[in-house]
This record gives structure tokens, sequence and C-alpha cells, in this order.
């Protein structure tokens, strides 16, 4: 019999998108050929502290996103080295959202100790996190992302709505610099909405950036890949709301619209798709991510961001976007995990060192 995967499931963290997390780790266990891969489960809790579960009961209230939590059912684990060493683990998923996890931390971490990961490595995920760097890197590449200007916590004092309105005329975004799922965004229309915005983003970053509101249609796509990445049909969010926000994402079932593909023209498909591969490698990312875009009233595609590790739950757009495309969740899955082993198997073929004596023998060689 063929020897089954070892694949840690990590999910939970102490970010402030714990909950997605969990939702998205149900969904990919349920999804696993268990006569393939043999997942061992490992929860973050909310205090960082790391825990071994069953796959019988790893999470509570499973069925409610406002609730579902971590179960109280575990065992601790020493270390993901010392776990690495015990079981011999194959592959890695971390399903992190946010910090924490999401930001090239775990990256780092799991490279280090030499584990095949699914999704961006550690430049990717850095870079996916910061939405001021991925920006300026998006400008600098001739991509179009709506004007924006950058404010740290230092600089609070120095901040008023009538030096801000004369760059950027509302409405316009407050929203923290590092932080996924529309956390901490406001959209502000006036005076009487901007501090309450300025403070409610600090809560959440040391970093804010203030961003012109882009008036048009919102589009999501889902890239998978490596070198050769390839991108599904769009999806067209039409919130219910000011904005896609974190009840419309996670928690109203009525809080937005999802048309799945997008109705768009041939050429309005072709620009979408075009510009978010390019914003898939400018940003250095592998695996898998989600771009978001607008549609401006004048035909210009904006980039309004990316994710490296998109929800994905059976029912997030990331993975309803493949199954339109004609890529089932189970076989996505799948999908993802391969490309983590073949891009960990082509590190290893690196060289790590070279022979300093033959170097000497070399040049010595030559006089």
């Amino acid at each position: 019999m063929k020897k089954r995967i070892n694949i840690v499931l990590l999910f939970g963290g102490k970010s402030i998108e714990h909950e997605v997390s969990l939702q998205s780790a149900r969904s990919i266990l349920e999804a696993l050929d268990k006569e393939v891969y043999n997942p061992i489960l490992i929860g973050i809790d909310k205090e960082g502290s790391w825990h071994r579960y069953e796959s019988s009961d790893y999470v509570i209230n499973e069925n409610d996103p406002k609730r579902i939590a971590l179960s109280g059912n575990k065992r601790s684990i020493p270390s993901l080295y010392k776990l690495r060493e015990k079981q011999n683990i194959d592959v890695v998923f971390p399903i992190l959202h946010g910090l924490l996890g999401e930001d090239g931390t775990v990256q780092g971490l799991l490279r280090l100790l030499g584990l095949p990961f699914v999704g961006a490595d550690v430049l990717g995920s850095a870079i996916g996190m910061d939405k001021d760097v991925m920006k300026r890197l998006l400008r600098d590449a001739d991509i179009p992302v709506a004007d924006f200007r950058v404010f740290h916590m230092h600089q609070r004092h120095l901040m008023s709505y009538k030096q801000i309105t004369e760059e950027i005329a509302p409405p316009f975004f407050v929203k923290p610099a590092n932080a996924g799922s529309s956390i901490g965004i406001s959209k502000v229309k006036d005076e009487s909405e901007f501090e309450e915005a300025i403070h409610l983003a600090f809560q959440y970053d040391r970093k804010i950036l203030i961003e012109k509101a882009i008036e048009g249609r919102e589009f999501n796509c889902s890239i998978l890949g490596n070198e050769h990445p390839i991108i599904s049909l769009p999806c067209e969010i039409i919130p219910r709301g000011e904005f896609h926000s974190y009840a419309s994402k996670y928690i109203d079932p009525e809080g937005a619209e999802f048309l799945i593909p997008a109705k768009l023209t041939p050429e309005e498909l072709s620009n979408v798709q075009m510009r978010a591969l390019e914003t898939y490698r400018v940003l250095c990312c592998e695996g898998f991510a989600r771009v978001d875009l607008f549609l401006s009233k004048d035909g210009e595609v904006y980039v309004n961001e990316l994710n490296t590790i998109p929800g994905l739950t059976r029912m997030s757009p990331y993975a309803k976007m493949w199954e339109a495309s004609g890529l089932p969740y189970n076989q996505l899955i799948d999908r993802l995990i391969r490309l983590a082993m073949d891009r960990h198997e082509k590190q290893e073929g690196l060289c790590t060192h070279f022979d300093l004596q033959q170097i000497e023998e070399e040049l010595w060689a030559k006089t």
C-alpha cells in the first residue's frame, strides 16, 4: 500500500481573523482524500500557544461563524521541529489569515525547518500583507492603484480632515496597512466621520492608509500556480452596504451578492484577468492568491489588493471562482499541496555551499 502524505493543517492564530481561519481549515480537512493524506491538526490559540488536535474534535460551534472556536480537547506540542522528527512531516498547509500567519512570519519558520508549505514564500507573503508596500510596488510597475497616502501612529497629531481633503477628495477609505477581511476599514464621506475612522484604523495597526474610493464595479480573480500561474473566471461583488465589510464576507449571508462568473465583455474580461496576473507576478506570489480589483466607470482596471491566503471554505469566492472555471474544490486543494511540494523539491536542488578549496585551486591554475 502506498504511504500516505503526512500533511499538517495549521490554523487559528493570534490574528483578528482567527475565526475565519477555523472555517477554512474545516473545509480543507473535509476535502482531503484520507487514502492519500494523513492530516495532522495543529491549532494556534489566540494567546499564540500551539496545540495538537484530533480530527474528530478540534472546533466547537462549527456551524456558527460568530461563535466557532478551538476545542478544549487538545494536547500541547513541544515544538514543530520535534513534531517533524517524530511524525516525518511531508508538507504544511498554513491556513492562517492575517498577521502572524499570512505575513511571512510562519513562512520563515517553515523555511528554517526545511518543510514544504502551501502558498507564497516569505517575501511574497510579507509584501501581500502590507498594503503600503504592495501598492508602491504596483505603482512602480505601472499597475493602476487608487491614489493613497500613508500615515504612522507618531504622525497622528499632524493629521486633519482639511489637510487630507486638499490631496484626496472624499469619499475615501481609511484602513490599517496590515490587516485583512476588511477589519478596521471605514468609508469617510464627510468631516463628521473622519476622527472615528482614524481612531478605528489605528487600533489595528501603527500604520494606516487613506485611499481614494474608486467609483465602479468590484471584482475578484483567483490565481493558482508557481512559475506558470493560471487564472479563474472573475467574480463580481455587489455589496449591500457602503463596501464589502467583514460582516458581508463572513457573517451576513445577505451582505453582498456574488456574481460568478462575472458578466463582462470579452475585452473587459481580458483586461481584468491580465491585470490580476500582472499583480500576482509583480508581488512575488506563488501557490495561490486572490486579487481584488475595481473596474472604473471610464473602463480603467485598478488593483485594490492581493490576498496570499484568501478564505478557503467551499463557499468562499476563491473556491467558487475555480469551481465555475472547471476545477472542483477537492481537486483545487490537492493542486495547492502538489504545488507546494514541487516548489520545495526545486529549492532543495539549489546549492547552499561552495567548495572554497576548489575555487583556490582554479585561481592558482590561472596564474
